[in-house]
């Protein structure tokens, strides 16, 4: 099944263990999101990003707890993040967590794109229920 809509995003940075050096730039943040559409919902979670000198080059790795409705389900789930960029090219894979769903949710497993398009944020949702 497909579910197709917009998210707002709020990034706050965080303090992190590891500062990097002069060559490598390291992030934590913490993530914040508002969805609208076939999922409708909130989420909250971490982010840790790492910039390289090369221009356009660059990785991050999140997690996020996702709550709210899909299909007319409550429930929540876990949404790993996976994002590499090589000289602007990007990579981006979100999973769901395996298991990590609960409630009217449960069993849900899946992987979700995100376009932004015009400085809006589009979320495309390939799950199985």
């Amino acid at each position: 099944m497909l579910a197709i809509g917009t998210f707002n995003v709020k990034l706050t940075p965080l303090v992190i263990f590891h500062q990097g050096t002069d060559e490598m730039q390291l992030g934590r943040l913490a993530i914040e999101k508002e969805f609208s559409g076939d999922l409708s919902g909130s989420s909250r979670g971490e982010m840790l990003s790492a910039i390289t000198p090369t221009p356009g080059s660059a990785g991050y790795v999140a997690i996020e707890q996702v709550q709210g409705s899909l299909a007319g389900r409550q429930g929540s789930f876990l949404l790993q993040h996976s994002g590499v960029m090589t000289r602007g090219e990007k990579q981006l894979t979100l999973t769901v967590v395996p298991d990590s769903a609960c409630g009217e949710l449960a069993g849900l497993s899946g992987e979700m794109r995100i376009d932004i398009i015009g400085g809006q944020h589009h979320y495309h949702f390939d799950y199985r229920l």
